[in-house]
C-alpha cells in the first residue's frame, strides 16, 4: 500500500532559521504555510526533490512542543505517500492502530498507540517534477532495539510484501537490521536496525534517544555541487570516498546535523543505493567514468 517516502518532517523550534538551511544548501523552495491541529505545530513546507519537506514549530502545548522540548530540534516523522489515504487509515486502524486524519493526512503517533516507533504521515501520492538538488528521498532510519520484532510488524502495518525486504548490516556503523522496499524495484523503505556497538556514534545516539528515526536519505546527482557548498558555508559533511586521494567525485555525502538544522541526511548518485539494497548489479558508473 505504500508507494515511496514522499517526504520528512523535523519537529523545530524555529521554523525560518531551518527552512534558510536547506534552501542554502539543497536549493528546497517554499510551498506555503499552515497549522496541523492534532500536533499542535505550525508548518512550513518546503519542497524538495519530488516530495516535500515539513517543519513543524510548536503551536501552544502538544505534540510537537514535548517533542521540541525533549529533543530540540530533530527528525520527528517520516513521509509515506500512498494512492489510498483513507484505505491505508483503514489498514492501520486494523492493526490496532488509530491515526490522527487532518488536511486530507494522517498522522500516526507510537506515543499514543503504544506500537514499535513507526512515527509517520500519510499522503496522497503526487507526481511532482523534482526541485532543488535532490531527486527523490527513498528512506528513513528507524532504530529499534529488536529489528526482527519491528520488521516483522511494519509488514503487517502497512501490508507490505516481506519477499522484497533486504537484509542489512554493517560493522563499520555497528548494526544490523532490514530493509523493508515498499517495492523490489524501488528503492523506498524504511530503514529499521538495531545498533549493536554502543561506542559507534548510532549506538550512543541509541542508548541516549532509544526508539527513535535517525537519519533519512535521498538521491542526488549533484554531490559535488554539494559538497562544495557544505565547504563554502563551513557545515559538517562527511563524503566517501573521502576527498583527498580519491579519483572522481563522492558515490555518498552524509550532511550532519548542524547543516541542515538538527538531522543528518545522506545523499547517494544516481542508483549507488543498490549496492546495498539487494541489487547491486543496478548500479550505473558515474558519468564520466
Amino acid at each position: 500500500m505504500l508507494k515511496r517516502i514522499d517526504r520528512l518532517q523535523m519537529a523545530v523550534p524555529d521554523r525560518g532559521a531551518v527552512a534558510a538551511r536547506w534552501i542554502e544548501l539543497l536549493g528546497a523552495e517554499p510551498a506555503g504555510e499552515d497549522r496541523v491541529g492534532c500536533l499542535g505545530a505550525l508548518r512550513t513546507r518546503l519542497r524538495l526533490g519530488n516530495g516535500f519537506l515539513e517543519l513543524l514549530e510548536p503551536d501552544g502545548a502538544g505534540r510537537i512542543g514535548d517533542a521540541v522540548a525533549k529533543r530540540g530540534a530533530h527528525l520527528y516523522a517520516a513521509g509515506v505517500a500512498t494512492d489510498d489515504v483513507a484505505a491505508l487509515a483503514a489498514q492501520l486502524r486494523s492493526q490496532g492502530i488509530e491515526p490522527s486524519e487532518e488536511g486530507g493526512q494522517a498522522f500516526v503517533d507510537p506515543a499514543s498507540s503504544g506500537d514499535v516507533s513507526y512515527r509517520v504521515v500519510v499522503s496522497r501520492d503526487e507526481e511532482l517534477t523534482p526541485v532543488g538538488d535532490i531527486d527523490y528521498f527513498y528512506e528513513t532510519t528507524l532504530l529499534v532495539g529488536d529489528a526482527v520484532a519491528a520488521t516483522e510488524r511494519c509488514a503487517s502495518l502497512f501490508a507490505l510484501d516481506a519477499d522484497a525486504f533486504v537484509p542489512i548490516d554493517s560493522k563499520h556503523y555497528g548494526y544490523a537490521g532490514t530493509l523493508t522496499l515498499f517495492d523490489p524495484d524501488q528503492l523506498g523503505r524504511f530503514e529499521v536496525i538495531t545498533p549493536n556497538d554502543p561506542r559507534k556514534t548510532m549506538g550512543r545516539f541509541f542508548s541516549r534517544f532509544g526508539e527513535a528515526f535517525y537519519m533519512a536519505f535521498a538521491e542526488s546527482p549533484a554531490l559535488g555541487a554539494i559538497e562544495a557548498r557544505a565547504r563554502e558555508l563551513g557545515v559538517g559533511h562527511t563524503p566517501e570516498p573521502p576527498t583527498e586521494g580519491r579519483e572522481g567525485g563522492a558515490n555518498t555525502v552524509f550532511l550532519h546535523p548542524d547543516a541542515l538544522g538538527g538531522m543528518m541526511l545522506g545523499l547517494s548518485r544516481p542508483t549507488q543505493a543498490w549496492q546495498w539494497s539487494g541489487h547491486p548489479e543496478r548500479v550505473k558508473p558515474a558519468a564520466g567514468n
